[in-house]
């Protein structure tokens, strides 16, 4: 029996991104005429895991719209390799299929790069960016942090070698150790499992491969960036590196771990909401300028 959606959590939608597939997203309306947030998941997430706690508040103040990146949750399914762009030019592609021009995509740690890739090549649509738990880059000269990218190549040849059942029963292995036996766990628990093991493992080495230090200097719109001071996945360090190459670009702390958004929502919800209220003046600000 499956578990239910947390309550406020918006129902999933199947939508069909002409050319590229068949996707699932998550939307809730707010104000008329209130800018639109394209909310990017996480690596292994999908935009229930990501983002649950996050709709309704977000909703108070703007149009929110999640979506499955490739391979995660109910996302694209494709033989194609994994690359980050592809995902960028899906949250587009969603966003003409539901006629919004202008949106502010906001990337958590993958959704990071996947919204940096969203501005570079979208520049006309995107009025702002909010960047939480992220990098420029995600590789590091440290020895295991070369050998974790090295073991993601072999994993992906080897995640194409092998059936799809093999796939689950790899993922339920590895769930049985993350996700406690709470609804919520296992509600959690029933969510990753919809994951596609091999084009995961690719986003991994993708995510492994990313960087954006000869480019981010030249974003021109308003950015916010939320850093997870607690955070043991990608250093703190990184975060405001981030920030500090971003010109105008605003910090934004909260003291959690990287999972920060689903394992203590109260302390990100409110953090997240003044992130993104703060680039949406600032956006509303240089419309009016530019007019």
């Amino acid at each position: 029996m499956s578990e239910p959606d947390p309550p406020g959590l918006p129902p999933a939608e199947r939508i069909d991104l002409p050319g590229r597939g068949r996707t699932s997203m998550r939307r809730a309306s707010g104000p008329p005429g209130a800018p639109t947030l394209m909310l990017l998941h996480g690596w292994t997430a999908n935009a229930a895991l990501n983002w649950f706690a996050a709709y309704q508040p977000l909703a108070a103040h703007f149009n929110v719209v999640g979506i499955d990146h490739r391979g995660h949750g109910r996302g694209i399914r494709t033989w194609r390799r994994f690359r980050l762009e592809d995902c960028a030019d899906d949250a587009i592609a969603l966003a003409d299929e539901l006629g919004i021009n202008q949106l502010i995509p906001v990337g958590y740690s993958m959704g990071g790069p996947i919204a940096q890739l969203t501005w570079r090549r979208h520049r006309d649509r995107v009025e702002g960016l909010v960047l939480c738990a992220t990098s420029r880059n995600f590789r590091g000269g440290r020895p295991g942090e070369r050998a974790v990218l090295g073991m993601m190549g072999v994993a992906s040849v080897a995640a194409r070698a092998v059936p799809r059942r093999v796939h689950r029963s790899m993922g339920e292995r590895l769930l049985n150790l993350r996700y406690d036996q709470s609804n919520l766990g296992r509600w959690a628990r029933q969510e990753v499992l919809a994951n596609d093991t091999r084009m995961v493992v690719e986003a991994g080495q993708a995510l492994g491969n990313f960087s954006s230090r000869d480019w981010i200097g030249s974003v021109d719109v308003p950015c916010a960036v939320v850093v997870t001071e607690a955070d043991s996945l990608v250093p703190p360090y990184r975060q405001h590196r981030l920030a500090e190459s971003i010109p105008g670009a605003t910090v934004h702390p909260v003291f959690g771990d990287h999972g920060v958004c689903a394992t203590d929502p109260g302390a990100f919800l409110p953090v997240l909401v003044d992130a993104c209220l703060d680039v949406a003046r600032r956006a509303e600000t240089r419309r009016r300028q530019a007019g």
